[in-house]
């Protein structure tokens, strides 16, 4: 930096200072600009001062520090009850910005000031027509992302975008700066006007995605708006292709436990190519000897490599429909890393003791190369195991068919310690779509889980607690998967709806996962108990990843990690190294070192890698539900109201598709919003509650936007 930038940035420091001190000084709540102006500035300062006292202006503006009112007259912010915060999320009619010390205001759309998500804006209070915090955008002080995704329509031969989040204006569209595009299009645009009411802001089309009534299209749209890569960059792809080209080299087997010989094998869906778990299991005189062998990805994606840092970039893979976005090329998760049957594999296998009671008495990790005797799948193994196997069947696993038996009674163990430790088992409802050949969803059906699958659940939990335990023990820097208890205003909030409802409920000072379980057990086997599963579930905080050991509340542990994915998951890849250094003899203070900041780092870019794909994921399961909604348009369905609003209530369906009855399409009355368990029309006294069996009929569908109506149905 030179001097006179540094006397530049001294003198704009200055004029802040002298800014804030004559405002506060002030009488009033307001100050004329030009009378501020002739109190801070000096005869020495001349035009500088004048440029310099206009920048000063500018920053503080910008960091919300002052503000302009009518008439051009400054103010400080706090002095008119005005406060920093950043937009949010929208909807067609209101938005939300969450404040500095993370509280989240409600924002009428008429108060929003054509504000867009990201943007930096100054807010102040308004009355609460709810109790939570009520707000109006005063400013905008700095634009955050100028993107937006919509449906393009033309009226009167002018088009349109119409967004599918930022507001219920038509956005008008600058055709000289903008791709080529038609009517129903599903499009990306930039912002290129900004007006004082979404209505008013102009935008150019970026890139067209197909049509609107495709929810391939809109899928499309949904990954762009959310920056998820979709292609990698070719030297990713270049370092990829030699890794899997060389194969699994000789000198790779040096310092590795040969695990060939014992009877490995893997267990996965159907459709599944990235195998990055398998396992063995054997009796010991003491109970049973576990082995988890997880693909030894490590070995290939070197830390700072182009493949590790696009793999951290990336977070973990996107699923969504019949679709994979992968965190590492296929010539790795689906190649050489993957532990197909009859290929010499590396792997990181965590060898776990448990006694007869499948209590975890010790661990050991090692290198190794294995064999994988079979690819197994669920759906054969859960017929292996009920006794219906065709003769097929039992013949492809004849290999393994003395340790089938063994998992499922290791399995029986370990679910039994689950629930001695009293974790909550919530049920979450998850869907499968069936896509045609031509791309269409043509079916959504519960997606469900056998013996099979539960028994890997177990094996795998069991793996990532050991993981976690070495960290402890070692003292050293990680990547943990935490899910903290939930906050006391939730807790409180669950115990108010469960009052509300009539649900016995126990009493605690500090809520503990046998509370959880309590409550589900208390309601099992009641009409309620889908709801009431539901409020449980909502009342739970987020899992994340932390460098911090903060226990997981879900499964009542006070360690966990997540140590068995790392072809899809980066912090199960970044353990994996962590791991490796350990094995190769390092101490504490080098691995303290060398992996203190790479942990923190790792885990905030992996939380945000997660919440991203979560919602990517939710977003375009509801773009190909309302696609196969559309073809069932007029027809009546029976479900259950799974949510409720003061706006109306959601039904769900047994296949798990979800719509909203909204309150106006309800009969005629005035309906009282018990919030979140009824809507009861206060003359009449019917009431529609959380967990009630309605009859609906599918009404209206719109595939560009998700979304699903339903109106009772008038025989019901």
């Amino acid at each position: 930096m030179t001097k006179k930038t540094t006397e530049k940035t001294d003198m704009v420091t200055s004029y802040k200072h002298k800014i804030v001190t004559f405002l506060k000084a002030y009488k009033k709540d307001i100050m004329p600009i030009n009378e501020l102006e002739t109190k801070c500035r000096t005869k020495k300062g001349g035009k500088g001062g004048q440029a310099d006292f206009a920048e000063a202006f500018s920053q503080l503006r910008t960091e919300g520090v002052i503000t302009v009112r009518k008439g051009m007259k400054a103010a400080l912010c706090s002095r008119l009850g005005m406060q920093t915060a950043t937009v949010s999320r929208l909807s067609r009619t209101f938005g939300f910005a969450v404040t500095e010390d993370g509280t989240e205001y409600f924002i009428p759309g008429k108060c929003m000031l054509g504000a867009m998500p990201g943007d930096k804006v100054l807010i102040s209070d308004i009355r609460s027509r709810t109790g939570e915090p009520e707000g109006q955008v005063e400013d905008i002080l700095d634009f955050g992302s100028q993107m937006l995704t919509g449906r393009i329509e033309f009226e009167d031969g002018k088009p349109y975008l119409v967004p599918d989040s930022a507001s219920r204006s038509h956005l008008i569209i600058v055709r000289e700066e903008s791709v080529a595009f038609h009517e129903n299009d599903k499009a990306m645009a930039e912002i290129v006007y900004r007006g004082r009411r979404h209505a008013e802001h102009k935008v150019r089309i970026t890139s067209v995605f197909g049509s609107s009534e495709l929810a391939s299209s809109c899928a499309q749209s949904v990954l762009a708006m959310h920056g998820a890569p979709t292609e990698f960059p070719e030297e990713v792809l270049r370092e990829a292709r030699k890794l899997s080209a060389s194969g699994v080299q000789e000198y790779a087997l040096n310092n590795r436990e040969d695990l060939r010989s014992l009877p490995i094998f893997t267990i996965d869906g159907a459709e599944s190519k990235d195998l990055d778990d398998a396992i063995s299991v054997e009796r010991t005189d003491t109970g049973y000897l576990l082995g988890v062998h997880i693909a030894d990805v490590s070995h290939y994606v070197r830390g700072g490599s182009e493949l590790d840092k696009e793999a951290l970039r990336r977070g973990t893979s996107i699923y969504y429909a019949d679709q994979v976005i992968p965190m590492l090329p296929k010539e790795l998760s689906n190649g050489i890393c993957s532990l197909n049957p009859d290929e010499d594999r590396l792997t990181l296998t965590a060898f776990c003791e448990l006694d007869n009671d499948g209590e975890l008495t010790g661990y050991r990790f090692c290198k190794s190369v294995i064999r994988s005797r079979v690819k197994g799948v669920y759906s054969e193994i859960n017929a292996m195991l009920d006794g219906t196997a065709t003769q097929e069947t039992a013949e492809k696993y004849s290999c393994v068919s003395k340790e089938i038996p063994l998992i499922n009674e290791l399995a029986d163990k370990l679910i039994a310690k689950r629930r001695r430790r009293r974790a909550p088992e919530l049920e979450t409802s998850e869907s499968k779509l069936i896509i045609g050949e031509d791309g269409i969803c043509c079916g959504v059906m519960p997606r469900t889980s056998g013996k099979a699958e539960r028994i890997i659940e177990e094996f795998m939990l069991t793996a990532n607690e050991a993981a976690a335990r070495l960290a402890g023990e070692k003292e050293i820097p990680f990547v943990y998967r935490v899910h903290e208890a939930p906050p006391e205003e939730k807790t409180a909030m669950l115990c108010e709806m469960l009052r509300k409802a009539n649900v016995e409920y126990p009493h605690f000072e500090e809520f503990k996962p046998a509370h959880a379980t309590m409550i589900l057990e208390g309601a099992k086997d009641t009409d309620m108990y889908q709801a009431v599963n539901m409020m449980v579930l909502r009342s739970m905080a987020k899992a994340k990843y932390s460098d911090e050991p903060l226990g997981h509340f879900g499964l009542a542990l006070e360690d966990y990690a997540h140590f068995t994915s790392p072809i899809r998951r980066y912090p199960d890849l970044a353990i994996h190294r962590i791991i490796t250094d350990i094995l190769a003899g390092y101490d504490q203070k080098w691995l303290t070192k060398r992996y203190e900041g790479f942990a923190a780092k790792a885990s905030e870019l992996s939380s945000n890698a997660e919440a991203r794909a979560v919602t990517i994921e939710r977003e375009c399961e509801d773009i190909y539900k309302a696609e196969y909604m559309k073809q069932h348009i007029g027809e009546v369905f029976t479900g259950r109201i799974s949510g409720v609003a003061d706006y109306g209530f959601y039904v769900e369906l047994p296949d798990t598709v979800e719509g909203l009855v909204h309150i106006r399409t309800l009969p005629e009355g005035e309906y009282d919003y018990n919030e979140p368990v009824a809507l009861t029309e206060r003359f009449s006294g019917v009431s529609y509650t959380l967990g009630m069996e309605v009859s609906v009929l599918c009404s209206a569908v719109n595939v560009s936007e998700g979304t699903i109506d339903f109106v009772l149905d008038e025989e019901d």
